[in-house]
């Protein structure tokens, strides 16, 4: 076999590859002798059929098949013979198969690209001290509060003003009839001010006292959310049964214990910081990634499209899931694959370089996952999906190739641990901002 190597470039390489007459020869003499054993051809009987018969009636498929094959028995040891350390699946590109001369084909590969050696020992790094202060609990206090919020009917009379709860039976009419996007409604609570239905319907409710009726129309724009009223104008009967005032419950032993094992409303503003924290503790550590990304990311190179292509599926496959918990399809947002590959082309390409750094650092510290390594990442596992471990483990057996996505995201974990335990890391408050001068401003969202 003969092989020559045609560079495109760094990270492209098309082999052109030549396949001796003889192994050729060979390949065909053996479909042929399978074929006659089993050909049924009116005339003959079974393998007596003469070679020039079935080369007449089969030798398209014959050649097809055995080019095939041919490229099947050569194709990897020709990329071992030029120790080529290709990523994904060649690409193949043959020529018509002849007999009694060579079968010659080119098949272009992509490979992992050769990184220097890197030197990650002594960053300077700053690791911002995010802590959760008293305010931002009692932000989250509020929110629960809210969901235990009771509505009751106002004892004053007086009319509906903006910010009120009211509600409403309705009933909207297209051209005078009932249309079904705006049917018949009792009982509908909204809040005025909120634009459930519209900001115009809003403003339209507001000075009506209940028990009284009230016909009105509204136009609804091209670009309203749902595309059955864009456009419309409906006509809408509404009447007032109640305007309802908001009742929070008092910020007590027993509202901590309306929302779970809590004995007094201490332990749910410890439990509340104990989870903000841990969010303040990830963004600090993202923050931390980043910067030793920067760092270590100065120098420019060529990246296969196959790892770009990767990481494109992943992120798509990502927002497909997330879609598909709201129940919303990509379709329902006007998004395609094509469309999501486009635009996220570029961080796609930043995770791939991420990502052949980490490689090369595994590979020059010979990194390894301990058999205790991954009994601890089970665990984690399990208790964050709460699936048992067992279970984990089976699926992880069962598919191979996710078993060892795995391992790997656990040895850049190590990869990245260990630049961190070689940097020399200056602890530093948040930056206060000109609208909030709080330390922690920038992160009560």
């Amino acid at each position: 076999m003969d092989v020559t190597v045609e560079d495109i470039s760094n990270v492209k390489k098309k082999l052109h590859i030549e396949v001796p007459r003889e192994e050729v020869e060979k390949e065909l003499d053996t479909a042929y002798n399978n074929l006659k054993k089993n050909a049924q051809i009116k005339g003959y009987r079974p393998g007596k059929v003469p070679r020039a018969v079935l080369e007449r009636k089969f030798q398209k498929d014959v050649h097809s098949d055995v080019a095939q094959t041919l490229i099947q028995n050569t194709i990897f040891e020709a990329i071992k013979q030029n120790d080529l350390p290709i990523l994904g699946t060649p690409e193949i590109d043959p020529s018509d198969l002849k007999p009694e001369q060579p079968f010659t084909y080119d098949a272009t590969v992509e490979l992992k690209p050769e990184l220097p050696e890197v030197e990650f020992k002594g960053l300077a790094l700053k690791k911002t001290d995010y802590q959760a202060d008293d305010s931002e609990i009692d932000i989250q206090i509020d929110m629960l509060r809210k969901h235990l919020a009771e509505y009751h009917p106002i004892q004053e009379d007086r009319a509906v003003v903006d910010g009120d709860y009211v509600v409403i039976d309705y009933e909207g009419l297209k051209d005078g009839q009932p249309f079904e996007e705006t049917e018949k409604t009792e009982n509908y609570s909204l809040k005025i001010g909120e634009k459930v239905i519209s900001e115009d319907f809003d403003k339209q409710l507001i000075g009506m006292k209940p028990n009284e009726r009230k016909e009105f129309t509204i136009h609804f724009p091209e670009d309203y959310h749902n595309e059955n009223l864009a456009g419309l104008d409906i006509t809408f009967q509404v009447a007032l049964k109640e305007i309802r005032e908001e009742v929070l419950p008092e910020v007590d032993d027993e509202m901590a214990k309306k929302f779970g094992d809590y004995n007094d409303i201490n332990e749910l503003r410890e439990e509340i910081r104990k989870n903000l924290q841990q969010g303040y503790d990830r963004r600090a550590n993202q923050e931390l990634n980043e910067q030793i990304f920067e760092k270590l990311l100065t120098d420019d190179f060529e990246v296969p499209e196959t790892l770009v292509e990767h990481e494109i599926d992943g992120i798509i496959q990502d927002a497909e899931y997330q879609f598909a918990q709201n129940s919303i399809s990509m379709e329902q947002l006007g998004l395609s694959r094509d469309k999501m590959a486009e635009q996220y082309r570029d961080l796609a390409e930043k995770q791939a370089r991420r990502h052949l750094l980490l490689n090369k650092i595994v590979e020059q510290e010979a990194l390894e996952v301990t058999a205790e390594e991954m009994e601890s990442e089970y665990s984690r596992f399990s208790q964050t999906t709460g699936q048992p471990i067992e279970t984990i483990k089976a699926y992880y057996k069962q598919n191979p190739d996710k078993l060892e996505g795995f391992k790997y995201a656990l040895l850049e974990k190590k990869a990245i641990d260990l630049i961190i335990e070689n940097a020399t890391i200056e602890t530093v408050k948040p930056e206060r901002t000109p609208d909030n001068p709080d330390e922690n401003a920038d992160n009560n969202a």
